[in-house]
């Protein structure tokens, strides 16, 4: 092996030659560490017994260095889990002599092998799923959810061979070169009316009923986020309502306090009697909804919660696509799995529980609207589409919906029902996975081509991320750049399904037509 190049210049040893002095480096790392741990053991031991007549000083000086142990060790821990691939293992590897051709033209050697490996990988995710979710019910729907969701991870990063630093220094490379071309474009053109608007009314009209509905998508989340929203004077007000007894006629599922219904009276300025049924049952493709009767805008609405806990998080990542046939839709009708499931459970409650009878019965005249945030957002369009055949004259308000949530053809089947609104640069509705595929495709190419020290790039990325101040002029791809791969271009665009945006300047608000990304 040649000598090693550091620090400029050549020196009399080559990287081959780093093994027993690694071997060596990790003995005394090794037992540093054990000995760091016993003292730490015993520390603790000693500050838990009676320190009477010690120095008030002295004790405080150990504690302050027990608890500094324990922090060091437990960030070491985890940076060994972190740095650690499983995947890293020589023993699954493709015979060396095998020609390339022949591996993907026979299916004995190279097809086996490539089986064995994404196999492989869906185990190791599905293990650290279990892992970081080892507080939920280890039942047979969360396991089914740990394994769509890992072999959909395993299948994302299996083409990849990037460290963590490779991704944070192409996200700053990005990030800069993005904000270059926003500095360096013309202004956004305002569009005075929506042309693809799915309510001939103008705008100004549109506007002012998706902020009546949004307080309705936001009730939905309970007292979290009533409590985040008003800090000082939220507790004071839910302390009074929490215990009082509700009617009979509205029926409550999981919330054995009534704080949260006591939010949602908060915010939506509703009564009691409005309230046909409240949920905040939780579970995995189960989350919380309520019917109420708004009697401002003559509607029986539904309001769909979104991302409140790991369950609902789990839910989101089941981004797998689902068949979702709908009677009189021609094209291929696909969903996102988990939101699909969701809509399907809150579908299941209203028809065959007989809740929107219950409503109509009490208010005939008045006309259905759902409405939702996030996670609701996308449950409340999916479920829209599915009680659209009863409903014809239901509208749906979704807020900040998730990206890649219908094909192109039910798209534009809910196009004249379903409005999206969407605010600024939210990442959310912009979080499909033909949107993550175009975004590894990026840092694959910005980091292969970047010609500057990994350290350089992270270091005036963390300054310009914290401080802000002129994008860095990277040169980011270098003279003899690579072509893109063509076949790559049009996987993409195969991939990335039609959207109908109207956007207006930044600060104001983007309405979309339900987009499509499968």
């Amino acid at each position: 092996m040649p000598g090693m190049v550091v620090f400029g210049r050549r020196w009399g040893i080559a990287s081959d030659a780093l093994v027993f002095p690694g071997f060596v480096e990790l003995f005394f790392r090794v037992l540093h560490f054990v000995h760091q741990l016993v003292w730490a053991c015993l520390g603790a031991i000693w500050v838990s017994d009676d320190s009477t007549g010690c120095d008030p000083a002295t004790v405080g000086a150990v504690i302050a260095a027990v608890v500094t142990s324990w922090i060091i060790m437990l960030f070491t821990a985890l940076g060994v889990v972190f740095v650690f691939d499983p995947l890293g293992s020589p023993r699954l590897q493709p015979d060396a002599q095998e020609p390339l051709g022949v591996r993907h033209m026979e299916s004995s050697g190279g097809t086996q092998f490539l089986s064995t490996a994404r196999s492989l990988a869906a185990k190791v995710w599905e293990c650290r799923l279990r892992l970081m979710c080892c507080c939920l019910p280890q039942d047979e729907n969360s396991q089914a959810t740990f394994s769509s969701i890992a072999k959909l991870f395993s299948g994302f990063f299996s083409d990849t061979d990037l460290v963590p630093s490779d991704i944070a220094a192409g996200l700053a490379l990005l990030h800069q070169e993005h904000d270059k071309m926003e500095q360096s474009r013309d202004p956004d053109m305002v569009v005075p009316h929506s042309p693809s608007s799915p309510i001939e009314e103008d705008l100004e009209a549109e506007l002012e009923k998706a902020a009546h509905f949004m307080k309705f998508a936001a009730a939905a989340y309970g007292w979290p986020l009533y409590i985040y929203s008003n800090l000082l004077s939220g507790p004071c007000k839910l302390c009074g309502n929490c215990c009082r007894s509700r009617p009979a006629e509205t029926e409550m599922v999981g919330d054995d306090l009534g704080c949260h219904f006591s939010s949602i009276l908060q915010i939506t300025g509703l009564q009691y009697r409005d309230f046909i049924h409240v949920s905040f049952h939780n579970q995995i493709y189960e989350i919380p909804f309520f019917v109420a009767l708004d009697h401002r805008r003559e509607a029986v609405l539904v309001a769909v919660r979104g991302t409140l806990s790991l369950k609902d998080v789990l839910t989101d990542l089941s981004a797998e696509c689902e068949n979702l046939p709908i009677e009189g839709v021609s094209g291929a009708c696909y969903a996102h799995k988990g939101i699909s499931q969701a809509a399907n459970y809150v579908y299941k409650k209203l028809i065959n529980d007989g809740i929107l009878n219950q409503a109509f019965s009490i208010v005939p005249e008045y006309k259905l609207v759902i409405t939702g945030h996030s996670l609701g957002a996308g449950t409340a369009s999916v479920l829209a589409v599915l009680l659209h055949s009863h409903f014809p004259s239901l509208q749906c308000y979704s807020f900040s919906p998730p990206g890649g949530l219908l094909s192109k053809a039910l798209a534009n089947y809910s196009k004249d029902f379903v409005l999206s609104v969407v605010l600024g640069k939210d990442l959310v509705p912009r979080l499909s996975i033909p949107n993550m595929e175009d975004l590894k495709t990026r840092i694959l190419k910005v980091v292969s081509n970047c010609n500057k020290p990994k350290y350089r790039i992270l270091l005036q990325g963390c300054w310009y991320e914290l401080f802000g101040g002129e994008p860095d002029d990277f040169p980011t791809e270098m003279e003899n750049r690579r072509e893109e791969d063509p076949t790559r271009v049009i996987k993409n665009i195969s991939l990335i399904g039609i959207t109908k945006n109207v956007i207006y300047p930044r600060g104001v608000i983007r309405k979309a037509k339900q987009r499509a990304a499968y």
